[in-house]
């Protein structure tokens, strides 16, 4: 894909890191429908190596809506109050990648949804927390409406060629800062930090949803 020149790019690194991350305002993939760039913020994050190589590019959603009493808001918003299905953001990834569960991802853009994990002895232990972003190929899922969470599933599966769908680990993220960052987490775990401004009812209720996307890391 070609990019366009960019501006007011910002890196975030950690002394010699293995991962770096580089914020700016590339446009969203071509290969995307304008109902989902419609939802998108104009900030990008980048995913580096520690050489400088970009492994992935993700587009936060702007705002996103959410089931959520006030006392919820009061408390903070957490993945539980947005439905499942809802649109999260998009990515695109530079080379072949693999998912939490070390799945091959083909280079290419893709959606992002929420997705829940199964309560089943299937899934028992399998990460550490069960909310995921569940990717599917961008020309496979061009409406931003919610969808049947069975179809969201068959679509990922389709997208990546396995019988299991495309999926990245949501941390929970406490303390949402002003810009993206990117966090080293236990069993080599890294994860890339945004926000997204909630809306309930229609309506921008003042809170923000931390989005906590594990990047690089899999399940044991």
């Amino acid at each position: 894909m070609l990019l366009l020149p960019v501006a007011l790019w910002s890196v975030s690194s950690a002394g010699d890191a293995k991962y770096k991350i580089k914020v700016g305002d590339n446009p969203a993939p071509m290969e995307l429908s304008d109902a989902f760039k419609k939802l998108l913020g104009k900030q990008s994050v980048q995913v580096q190596d520690a050489a400088g190589k970009s492994l992935c590019e993700i587009w936060f959603r702007a705002e996103i809506p959410a089931d959520a009493t006030p006392e919820q808001i009061k408390n903070g918003i957490t993945y539980r109050e947005i439905k499942q299905t809802e649109i999260l953001g998009a990515i695109r990834f530079d080379q072949d990648f693999t998912d939490y569960r070390k799945q091959k991802v083909k280079a290419g853009a893709y959606t992002l949804r929420l997705g829940y994990q199964p309560m089943d002895g299937d899934h028992q232990g399998s990460s550490e927390f069960q909310e995921f972003i569940v990717v599917l190929d961008a020309a496979k899922d061009t409406k931003a409406e919610l969808m049947d969470p069975k179809h969201m599933i068959e679509v990922s599966q389709k997208s990546i060629g396995t019988g299991h769908p495309g999926v990245y680990m949501l941390f929970p993220v406490s303390k949402i800062g002003p810009m993206p960052t990117l966090s080293a987490m236990p069993k080599d775990h890294w994860v890339v930090n945004s926000k997204a401004d909630v809306v309930v009812g229609g309506k921008k209720s003042g809170a923000a949803l931390g989005i906590g996307v594990t990047v690089i890391g899999a399940a044991d």
